[in-house]
């Protein structure tokens, strides 16, 4: 039953953290440690003394949903905590389930099908990133989404979040995603770059959705003046009504009634991480390279103010959360882990 578990998990977050990794530029699918003791060993015993210790051990992954921790793990404070990098958020998924890390920056769909598939063992504790897909073109003609229309899209992600974002945004303005444009699905975002900027007589009416920061890095590295012509994150809003949700904190709630306020400082320490990331761009950016989290600084200053992190909690956090999970799961309950995820999945400190 657990190897089960785990194989549906790390099904789903293989789909989700195409979106929440972005491309950091990092290609090694092995974990860095970047602060602490390597990864506790897996008995149940090393699990429970470092749980009840306070010394939380906290995963992230490559990309912007862990740009908001840099600062905390680099402060005296993370001296506290156990921080360790993944390239691809499978690698998180079993330890986490096993007991084996307390709490992990992940996809936030992948946070719900945790819930899910462990009982309930697992709550979420903040949104930690928003929307981070663009639309990108090699023109200037996509103004709006109705001028999507009868374009071909470029796009990763089929079967999960980025196609259920584009086909939701595109059906509520009133475009069939199956028949006024059409949707070609890439399996790596450098594939969707190349297309893009290979000159072709389509060129003009080929666009990308691309997340953040490889918007950025294609942009820079573009000759062909490839321009963001729609940031989904807003278009969500408008036809959904509520934020397009990216990334959030999940943490074992064992780890959390281990000790309830050492779990509260730790986030009052992520809350000012996030501050200090969203006002010293250069300082977070350079610390995003030490870290490998974006190859380099001079791409991470760049593409942190469209990286839309964020720290959300309470109420704001379950609303949000709440209407991004209902979307998803209209268009495949598969999606959040065969269910909604009921009220004890949200932190209430």
């Amino acid at each position: 039953m657990f190897k089960k578990i785990l194989s549906v998990l790390a099904a789903a977050a293989l789909c989700a953290s195409m979106v929440a990794c972005g491309a950091s530029g990092a290609s090694s699918a092995a974990s860095e440690p970047v602060s602490g003791s390597s990864v506790a060993d897996s008995t149940a015993e090393t699990a429970t003394e470092e749980a009840s210790s306070g010394a939380l051990r906290i995963a992230g992954l490559k990309g912007p949903t862990t740009m908001g921790l840099v600062n905390l793990m680099a402060g005296e404070q993370g001296e506290n905590y156990e921080f360790t990098m993944y390239g691809a958020a499978d690698e998180i998924v079993p330890l986490l389930v096993k007991g084996e890390l307390d709490a992990a920056a992940v996809p936030a769909n992948l946070a719900a099908t945790l819930y899910q598939k462990t009982s309930g063992a697992v709550e979420v504790a903040c949104i930690n990133t928003l929307g981070v897909l663009y639309v990108v073109e090699l023109g200037n003609n996509i103004q709006s989404v109705e001028d999507l229309k009868g374009a071909t899209i470029l796009s990763t992600g089929k079967g999960t979040t980025p196609e259920y974002v584009l086909r939701y945004v595109l059906a509520q303005n009133g475009i069939d995603p199956d028949r006024d444009v059409t949707i070609e699905y890439l399996s790596e975002a450098t594939e969707v770059a190349a297309r893009l900027t290979t000159p072709s007589t389509d060129s003009q009416t080929l666009v990308a959705m691309l997340p953040q920061p490889f918007v950025t890095s294609v942009a820079a590295q573009s000759e062909g003046g490839i321009r963001v012509a729609l940031d989904m994150n807003e278009e969500w809003r408008k036809v959904a009504g509520s934020k397009l949700v990216t990334g959030v904190l999940v943490v074992r709630k064992d780890a959390v009634e281990a000790d309830p306020e050492a779990f509260a400082g730790f986030l009052t320490g992520y809350e000012a991480s996030v501050e200090t990331a969203n006002t010293d761009l250069a300082g977070t950016a350079a610390l995003c390279e030490t870290y490998g989290i974006v190859a380099k600084a001079a791409l991470a200053e760049k593409a942190l103010p469209a990286c839309n992190i964020v720290f959300e909690t309470g109420d704001e956090m379950k609303a949000d959360l709440q209407n991004y999970f209902q979307v998803l799961y209209d268009a495949d309950p598969a999606s959040v882990g065969g269910q909604l995820p009921g009220d004890d999945f949200y932190y209430a400190g």
